[in-house]
């Protein structure tokens, strides 16, 4: 997956998929970092048992609200959502995608 610099303040939402199979949600304004920092163990508390993580998801937005609120909905979604919209097979309500 590319990730470009931002040239402005980006508000990323992304998924990862653990080492374990599982799928952690989670909103960052820096991704690569933190990205980094669930791969070092030192992310969520979710993460840390279930490395290598994966980057499979992620969409852009401009403002931390909407990265907070759409964090919550895309965890409120059942597996197989989370999986088709991983896919791309789910509508991203008007939000900026970059897929796997």
């Amino acid at each position: 997956m590319d990730i470009e610099t931002p040239s402005h303040k980006s508000h990323f939402v992304y998924i990862l998929r653990c080492g374990d199979g599982t799928l952690y949600t989670g909103y960052t304004t820096e991704l690569l970092r933190r990205i980094a920092e669930h791969n070092a163990g030192k992310g969520a508390k979710y993460t840390r048992g279930r490395t290598p993580v994966e980057l499979v998801y992620v969409e852009e937005g401009e403002s931390r609200s909407w990265g907070l609120r759409r964090e919550e909905s895309i965890k409120h979604l059942s597996r197989i959502d989370k999986e088709n919209l991983i896919a791309g097979r789910q509508a991203h309500n008007g939000a900026s995608c970059r897929e796997r």
